[in-house]
């Protein structure tokens, strides 16, 4: 193993603040779960623990200075007075030195022999301090990275997005609790309410991460109403258009399409578009256009006398037999 002040990338009269945040900055960046592509991360991992728990402890960090202790905490046989099977000189323990580092799917594992930690505070909870979670001093959780001996846990966020998105499909940006921002590909079709999971992009711990959750809803549409699969529309159109027929123009989720109205046409019918609603596992939709008779605002002499001449020539009675 190198030499633990190479490993922490600090001096041999660094304090041991400085060593502390130096273990700290590099467990971040060195940590398996912010390189799991990299076969080599879990043991660049392994190595920095091993060299903080010489340097960040003071009684090994003198023993290591004076020779007592090599790289890997294992006490050096030769070359140096006063050691004994018990307390040496600096009052080393030799069984406090025999101590393994790995890192597995349970996280990372750290075995020794007989003894505690000496008086550094304890190895688990400058990892926890570290990556922001609660330790055994009390320190509260408030970042991404969470305690290595809990399971990954789950995040959960809200995103809301257009109908023509929830349609058609999208990408979309999610600024998530933690503060961090995630890609989400929104597929085509998506309902309100559903949820997309984004598997190991929750927090992390033992094991697999947790997963990211994400709720989406489905913003009003100032046009579009939905109804399962289908969409519906009030198309405004003109009396004359009613009475004379006509040609209009009615907006889709995919572009504009024109719609032949008949002749003598009343307000509420309504027209099937084959196709042109909302995607669904069956396939798409319709979209169902119901026309609205609407008058010219502010009135129109000429049509009011029209409509009083009609009246006496050709009454009829569309409410016959409502009672």
């Amino acid at each position: 193993m190198r030499d633990p002040y190479e490993v922490l990338g600090v001096s041999k009269t660094a304090s041991a603040a400085e060593i502390k945040s130096a273990f700290r900055r590099q467990a971040k960046k060195l940590h398996p779960d912010a390189n799991k592509h990299d076969p080599r991360a879990a043991g660049r991992f392994a190595e920095l623990n091993a060299a903080y728990e010489i340097l960040g402890e003071d009684k090994k960090r003198k023993a290591f200075d004076r020779g007592e202790i090599d790289a890997e905490g294992k006490p050096r046989f030769q070359g140096f007075e006063g050691f004994t099977r018990g307390r040496g000189q600096g009052g080393f323990n030799s069984e406090d030195a025999f101590e393994t580092f790995s890192w597995g799917r349970d996280g990372f594992q750290h075995t020794r022999g007989r003894g505690g930690f000496g008086g550094f505070g304890a190895f688990e909870d400058i990892l926890k301090e570290a990556f922001g979670g609660a330790s055994r001093s009390g320190r509260p959780a408030g970042s991404e990275q969470e305690d290595f001996a809990r399971p990954g846990q789950d995040i959960s966020a809200a995103l809301t997005i257009t109908l023509a998105e929830a349609a058609i499909g999208a990408h979309k940006r999610v600024k998530l609790p933690t503060g961090r921002e995630v890609e989400v590909k929104i597929p085509p079709g998506l309902n309100d309410g559903q949820t997309i999971r984004l598997k190991g992009q929750g927090l992390a711990g033992a094991g697999r991460a947790g997963d990211l959750l994400i709720t989406v809803s489905v913003a009003p549409h100032p046009l579009f109403a939905r109804a399962g699969a289908d969409l519906r529309l009030d198309i405004p159109i003109t009396l004359y258009e009613a009475v004379l027929g006509a040609k209009v123009r009615v907006p889709t989720l995919d572009g504009a399409v024109e719609l032949a109205i008949p002749a003598g046409t009343s307000s509420g019918r309504t027209f099937r578009l084959k196709g042109k609603g909302f995607p669904a596992k069956e396939g798409k939709g319709d979209l169902l256009a119901t026309v609205r008779i609407m008058l010219p605002e502010g009135g129109d002499a000429e049509l009011e006398e029209l409509m009083r001449q009609w009246r006496k020539a050709k009454p009829y009675d569309p409410r016959k037999g409502m009672g």
